[in-house]
Formats: C-alpha cells, sequence, structure tokens
C-alpha cells in the first residue's frame, strides 16, 4: 500500500483560498494522481477493496478542488461586475475587502474568498452581505446545504449523537451535534409556513378519509430544566468513566420514592393526523387505496390539527358543504368530536371499531372470570352484533347486566363502575358505530394508518427511555418527520432555499439557517366556513 499513498496529494492544513488558475493545477494533479494510482495498484497486484478505498480519499480530493474553483470563478465574474455601491430595498452597500471563509462540503474541507459588501450608515446593527454566497445559495452556517440538510434528515430518524455517528462513516468532516440541533430548530421555522403552502397532490380519489389520534411524549419537568439551565459547577477530571459515573452519582439530589400510580413520563401530548384519498372501481364500487397519503403532526392545540385537516380537505378539493364523501375516524376523544362537529358537519365521523371492541373485553372481565370461554364467548357475541350495526342492542344488554347487579356486596362497585362506563361511552356515540352499513360502502371501520404512523413518526423517535424533550424542540423534530414520510423533503429544502434568498434581499443581511430558539408552537384559529 505505500505506493498508493505516495501518489496522495492530500493537504490536510492546507486553508488557503485557491484562485481559479491554481483551482484547475489542482484538479489536473488529483486527475493524474488518480490514473496514477490505478496503474500503480494494478502492477502491484492490489485487491479492489484496497484500491477502492484509497480511490475515495483521491476522490474527495479532486471534488474540493474542483469546488474551490467554481467559488473562484464566481468570485471573479463577482468582481468583473465592478459595483462599488449597491442600493437593495432603500440600503445602500459599500464593496468592502474581500472575506475569507472555510465551508464544511461532502468531500471536506474548503476555504474561500469572496466579496463584501458593507452597508452604509445603517442606523441599526451593521449589515451586509456577501454577492458569491448569495448567488451560489450559501448560508452563514459554515455548512454546506446538502450537508446540513443530509444531517438534519438523519437527525429526525435517530439521536443527535448517533446520526453525526453515522454522517461520519461516509464524511470526511461532520458538523457538531450542536450545529445539527440548531439546524433542526431553523428548518423547524418554515415547516409551518410548508404545510400552508404545498399543493394538493395530483390524480387524488373520489372519496377523502381523515384520521386522527394523539400520543404523549417524555418532556423535561420544571426541576430538570432549572437544572439543565442553571449555571454548573466546576468539575475535577474523572480518571476514568465508571469514576465519572460515581462523581455524576454523588451529584445527584435524591428523589422520593414514587407511589403507586405516579408517572415519571410527565407525557405532553401531540396530535397526529393522516389523510388519503379513495378512487372507486367502476366494475365492482370497491374502493381502492390509499391514494396520496399525507401525514400532520403537532404538540400544539387538538383544535389545530383538526383545522389543518380542514385546509388540506379544502385544498384537494372536498371544501365545506361538498358533497363528497368525508370519513373522519377518531378513538372517540371528546375534545376531537366537539372540533369535528364544527369545522366537517357533514362528514362521517366514525369511532374506531377496535377501540370499542377493547372496552367489551374490559367489560366482559366484570362479567365472567377474565380469560374464561364465557368471558371470550360473550365478547364475541357482543362482536357480532356491533359489525351488525346493533350498537343499541348492546347498549340495552349493558343496562339489563347493571340492572341485575346488587348495589352491596363484595366487588359489585366495581363491577357497576366499569359497566357504566362502557355503557356510556358506546351509547353517548352510537351514531359513529354504523358499521354494517361502512362496511358496505366499502368504507373504514378502524385507525390502522393513524396508529401505524403514531408508533413509526412519534414512537420511534421521540419515546424512548432517558429522553426529556421540551415541546417547541420537539415539534420542529416531529413536523420535519413527517415531511420526509410525506416524500416532500426535496421540495421542503428549495421552499427554504426560496425563503432564505427572500429573506436575504428584503433584509440586505446574511441568513443562518441555525438557530438557538425553537419556533413557538402553532395556536388553533377560529374558522368559518367562508375560510
Amino acid at each position: 500500500m505505500t505506493k498508493l499513498t505516495k501518489t496522495s496529494l492530500m493537504r490536510k492544513n492546507d486553508l488557503t483560498a485557491l484562485d481559479a488558475t491554481e483551482a484547475r493545477a489542482r484538479i489536473t494533479e488529483h486527475a493524474k494522481a488518480i490514473a496514477l494510482l490505478v496503474c500503480d495498484a494494478a502492477a502491484a497486484g492490489e485487491t479492489f477493496e484496497v484500491v477502492e478505498r484509497a480511490l475515495c480519499a483521491q476522490v474527495s480530493e479532486l471534488a474540493r478542488a474542483a469546488l474551490s474553483l467554481f467559488l473562484a470563478v464566481g468570485e471573479e465574474r463577482v468582481q468583473r461586475q465592478g459595483r462599488r455601491l449597491v442600493e437593495r430595498e432603500g440600503r445602500t452597500f459599500r464593496r468592502a475587502p474581500a472575506q475569507g471563509r472555510s465551508l464544511v462540503t461532502w468531500f471536506g474541507l474548503i476555504h474561500y474568498e469572496r466579496t463584501y459588501m458593507r452597508e452604509v450608515h445603517g442606523l441599526g446593527p451593521a449589515r451586509g452581505f456577501h454577492p458569491l454566497d448569495e448567488a451560489v445559495g450559501l448560508t452563514a452556517d459554515r455548512v454546506s446545504p446538502s450537508v446540513l440538510s443530509t444531517a438534519v434528515r438523519l437527525a429526525t430518524r435517530m439521536p443527535f449523537d448517533e446520526a453525526r455517528n453515522l454522517l461520519g462513516w461516509f464524511l470526511p468532516d461532520v458538523p457538531s451535534t450542536e450545529v445539527m440541533e440548531g439546524a433542526t430548530l431553523g428548518y423547524g421555522r418554515y415547516t409551518q409556513d410548508w404545510f400552508k403552502d404545498a399543493p394538493a397532490p395530483n390524480d387524488d380519489g373520489e372519496v377523502l378519509i381523515v384520521q386522527l389520534d394523539s400520543k404523549g411524549v417524555p418532556t423535561a419537568t420544571e426541576e430538570e430544566l432549572r437544572k439543565r439551565r442553571g449555571k454548573r459547577d466546576k468539575r475535577r477530571k474523572a480518571p476514568s468513566p465508571r469514576h465519572r459515573g460515581r462523581q455524576a452519582r454523588g451529584r445527584r439530589t435524591k428523589k422520593p420514592r414514587r407511589k403507586q400510580g405516579d408517572k415519571s413520563k410527565n407525557a405532553k401530548m401531540g396530535t397526529m393526523l393522516v389523510m388519503y384519498t379513495l378512487r372507486k372501481r367502476r366494475s365492482d364500487g370497491l374502493l381502492l387505496g390509499p391514494l396520496n397519503k399525507r401525514y400532520y403532526a403537532s404538540f400544539g392545540p387538538k383544535r389545530h390539527a383538526v383545522e389543518v385537516a380542514r385546509r388540506e380537505a379544502t385544498k384537494r378539493g372536498f371544501p365545506p358543504g361538498t358533497r363528497r364523501t368525508v370519513q373522519i375516524v377518531t378513538d372517540g376523544d371528546n375534545d376531537l368530536a366537539s372540533y369535528i362537529a364544527e369545522l366537517f358537519p357533514d362528514a362521517l365521523h366514525t369511532i374506531d371499531v377496535m377501540h370499542v371492541v377493547e372496552k367489551l373485553w374490559d367489560v366482559g372481565s366484570s362479567l365472567a372470570r377474565e380469560g374464561s370461554d364465557k368471558h371470550r364467548q360473550w365478547v364475541e357475541r357482543q362482536k357480532a352484533a356491533l359489525y351488525a350495526g346493533k350498537a343499541a342492542g348492546i347498549v340495552a344488554e349493558l343496562d339489563e347486566r347493571l340492572a341485575a347487579i346488587p348495589r352491596t356486596g363484595p366487588g359489585n362497585k366495581y363491577r357497576r363502575e366499569k359497566i357504566a362506563e362502557v355503557r356510556g361511552y358506546i351509547a353517548k356515540r352510537l351514531r359513529g358505530m354504523n358499521y354494517a352499513e361502512l362496511s358496505d360502502r366499502d368504507l373504514e371501520l378502524g385507525t390502522g394508518p393513524v396508529e401505524g404512523a403514531i408508533k413509526n413518526l412519534i414512537g420511534r423517535r421521540m419515546d424512548h427511555g432517558g429522553m426529556r424533550w421540551i415541546k417547541e424542540r420537539a415539534e420542529a423534530t416531529l413536523q420535519l418527520r413527517c415531511i420526509d414520510a410525506n416524500h416532500d423533503w426535496g421540495d421542503f429544502m428549495r421552499y427554504v432555499a426560496d425563503g432564505i434568498r427572500d429573506s436575504a434581499l428584503r433584509t440586505g443581511a446574511r441568513v443562518r439557517v441555525q438557530q438557538q430558539q425553537p419556533h413557538a408552537l402553532p395556536v388553533a384559529e377560529i374558522l368559518t366556513e367562508a375560510a
């Protein structure tokens, strides 16, 4: 392998900017070095794996030289324009000396210089911009857009430190976890506008299905936040990792033992929305799908999620008052039911049948020994009645069972409360349990898609042992996960780039994607039928 390493032209400590002539010469050198590497390896009988690994480094050097040439030629174009003063949005900018910059790219670190335009007589903080960066779409983050986008995309799928380690398998220079967290919050500032402005999918079906459900995510308590944000004591360095653990345990204050029923998760609820359409097959009337499935999730109010559903339904051709079929499936949540009745008055609101079946199994254990044949047979009879559209008959039987149980006696209080609870749940939601009619129309009976979305988009990333989120920070990660699941990541990144360019033109200042503070959670709006 000695011959291969001798042909390397890598200059790890060479961070000087190259002009166009030097960059062209460097590209020629690297191209010759690659050809020489391959020839020497073939003559020496090297294995394919050895040559492939050596080529990775050489190709990265060649690519860095090519990127340096691209930036150098762009800077020459800026300088040829020769403008010393630039007017923009009522502000005047004067040419200042060129500034150097290091940039983390997909192929490693490069260094380049570019002209700086400084605002003349600015009233507020000094503003300025670099025409080259603006022209080629570089922000003030010192990381190329492709690297930053990929790092954030990985961070929406796994913890930040794991995402950084995985990215390090493929890239010579990797952003820190702090950069990745800041970029996640920065991209998160654009998600609400994206969902609002994103176009409706093409080739939609004739029936719209809307499913809603909620999931709790572990969040930090106020005491935990005070410890995070408070001033940290100076700590002497531990001699080894096992001693560092002992020191950490010694610093912790003792927590009171939790009582039965106490929760340590401190869960905050996020609402998941899944929307898709079905298309009727002419031959037999079956509804085929799902088509154009879209995900949305937020830790904002539940009403906000229903408002988003209303907005997206209208965008997809199902406005208020439409004669087209709109079906909304939930688990019977009272708050969601009230918002649905207000914003979707003509929709079919269905209660998830499996949620009702679970309650039947629960109440059945109050009528027979749990797990016994009698218990199973009773539940199967109620399920048959439920699917046959006879939910009212189940309520009538529960009334009879309740009347037959004395008010006093061992265990009777619990049995009566359980039966009354399930009886009240079903009786209140009878209109949403017309499962026989829904089956005949080939519509949805359960919330399987939204349950799966909750598991994959919320639980898999955000509900693990030791995790303690802040809702506003979790919001950015969750909504970016939804955008990725919708296969809109590339379109979203172009949308953000356009927003950054518009912001730079409007403010006359460089724009940074990374943010220290998260964007505020969305709030509910009062939507009218006209809206």
